[in-house]
């Protein structure tokens, strides 16, 4: 049974989020503010953070750099704040995932298991990836597509690898383009026609993705695998 800390100080979203998730077969520690939420992390070493950025004690980016100071655990940021360069910052503070108040539950819950299993908590064996007609090995670098090998060049390996290691979870441009150039400087043209070209080997319909799906003006998320 996994164990979700969630922080966040909204009494009506945690009066809703709390037996669901209880009833979804998880263990759930509520913290209404940033440093109880602090102090249950170090205390409780949940398995995941569910967390509130608009928190009345500390901004919830300092909470993500507080928490990433310790430990991996996986963070999903849930937030009334939708631009675009608050989801940047928290994910490269190193939030795994971020979800836009209001939110379906549905939606909240796919995103913590794929959170889970991306941390070893799910039980899938790290370092594959296989979803439909798709196959991927990063200890082998082999990659699959209805049984037949896909060849990929270094930089694209090196994007499909960063994209599997947090497959259902948004991977931002920064992220990419260190993976792929070594620099988050690098132009991000050359990030798009990559993306393209990978899209190309892989996706049934290139035109239309339905494995590597854009998060406009943050990055690129690999679909969960299945």
């Amino acid at each position: 049974m996994s164990h979700i800390l969630l922080i966040d100080d909204e009494p009506s979203l945690v009066a809703v989020l709390q037996p669901v998730l209880g009833a979804a077969g998880y263990t759930v520690t509520i913290a209404m503010d940033a440093q109880s939420g602090i102090t249950a992390m170090t205390a409780q070493q949940p398995d995941i953070v569910i967390l509130d950025l608009g928190l009345p004690d500390m901004d919830g980016k300092h909470v993500i750099t507080r928490m990433r100071a310790t430990s991996d655990v996986p963070i999903i940021v849930i937030s009334a704040r939708h631009q675009e360069g608050e989801k940047i910052a928290a994910l490269d503070e190193g939030a795994d995932d971020y979800v836009n108040k209001p939110f379906e539950i549905g939606e909240l819950m796919a995103r913590i298991r794929a959170a889970l299993r991306r941390n070893g908590a799910g039980g899938e064996a790290r370092g594959t990836y296989k979803h439909g007609e798709l196959t991927i090995d990063l200890a082998t670098r082999h990659v699959a597509l209805a049984g037949d090998p896909v060849r990929l060049s270094p930089k694209e390996f090196a994007l499909l690898e960063t994209l599997v290691g947090s497959a259902g979870q948004v991977v931002t441009h920064k992220r990419l383009l260190i993976a792929g150039w070594g620099s988050e400087m690098a132009d991000s043209q050359y990030l798009r026609v990559y993306v393209g070209l990978l899209r190309q080997k892989i996706e049934e319909d290139p035109g239309a993705p339905r494995l590597i799906l854009t998060e406009p003006g943050v990055g690129y998320r690999l679909v969960a695998a299945q």
